[in-house]
């Protein structure tokens, strides 16, 4: 039977925090989240959009327990600022929902620390972020953090050389697939560390297949060669936000869910469909690799685990 948001088990009584919940796959997450009885913190760049939302979550479930808090993900200090204001909640963490994104800006551009931005944005911003709230997460019984990988993962090589695009010319599609990549290696390796650590606490990561979202819109511009060529298929080969949301629900709230798994979509190569076990490419089974760029992105951050 095919899984929806009516089999989650109730959410009352633990705390979530959604990146990029202002719209699409994280606002929808923030919903059926909030509507289980989860007490959820929107974690948006735009304050005016974040509160927009607040607003529709409330008007749909009025009783709903919804807080909302800015955080950028290109700027490790409002990272490090918004972990800070986590931190001083003294409050046990149960749910990261790693979602945030940016999707093939046509040129390179960077993050205030100087990151390619959707390596920096995708990846780094969650992996320190991660790190920060690692303290409130081990205090949760059986907390979770969840990672949004994509498809584009298959195609996704990670250069331990060149990250940041700074050496070779950049191709937007290859820069996405790379951080989507290495935001699956990243689950798979926190995954480890926790079992190793005694961290108890699970790792897994989902992706929505060919969700209708602002991400896919704008991200690549709307009169890039990918845009033209998805639209006329978009009704044939795309779900809602709401469905594409249902892995990541599921990758977050279903006891059947596993450490160190991926779930997507079920149908038409994973493009649309009820959640399922997703295809893993296998450089994202690289524990060499996946260590290897651990150990570069703490450098990086400046953040350590532990």
């Amino acid at each position: 039977m095919a899984w929806t948001t009516k089999d989650m088990p109730s959410q009352a009584g633990r705390l979530a925090i959604v990146t990029g919940a202002n719209a699409g796959l994280g606002y929808e997450t923030a919903l059926a989240l909030a509507a289980a009885g989860a007490k959820v913190i929107l974690a948006v760049r735009n304050p005016a959009k974040g509160e927009a939302a607040v607003a529709r979550i409330m008007d749909q479930h009025r009783a709903a327990k919804v807080e909302l808090e800015l955080l950028d993900l290109a700027s490790l200090a409002s990272v490090r600022s918004f972990a800070r204001r986590i931190l001083v909640r003294d409050e046990p963490l149960d749910l990261l929902i790693n979602n945030a994104g940016v999707m093939m800006p046509p040129r390179r551009e960077t993050t205030v620390d100087g990151f390619e931005l959707q390596f920096g944005v995708n990846y780094l911003g969650h992996f320190a972020l991660t790190s920060q709230l690692l303290g409130p997460l081990r205090r949760a019984l059986g907390s979770r953090v969840v990672n949004l990988s994509s498809g584009a993962h298959h195609t996704g090589k990670i250069d331990l050389d060149d990250l940041n695009w700074e050496r070779r010319p950049y191709r937007p599609w290859a820069a996405y697939s790379q951080s989507k990549l290495a935001m699956l290696m990243f689950a798979f390796e926190l995954q480890r560390r926790s079992e190793a650590a005694g961290w108890d606490l699970m790792a897994n990561a989902a992706h929505p297949g060919f969700a209708r979202t602002e991400l896919i819109a704008n991200g690549p511009g709307l009169d890039s060669l990918m845009a033209r060529l998805s639209r006329p298929l978009q009704g044939l080969i795309s779900q809602s936000a709401a469905d594409g949301a249902l892995p990541i629900l599921y990758a977050a709230t279903a006891p059947e869910a596993a450490g160190g798994g991926y779930y997507g979509p079920s149908r038409m190569f994973e493009m649309i469909g009820p959640p399922k076990r997703a295809d893993v490419a296998s450089q994202a089974r690289n524990q060499a690799v996946a260590a290897k760029l651990w150990a570069i992105s703490q450098q990086l951050t400046g953040v350590g685990f532990g």
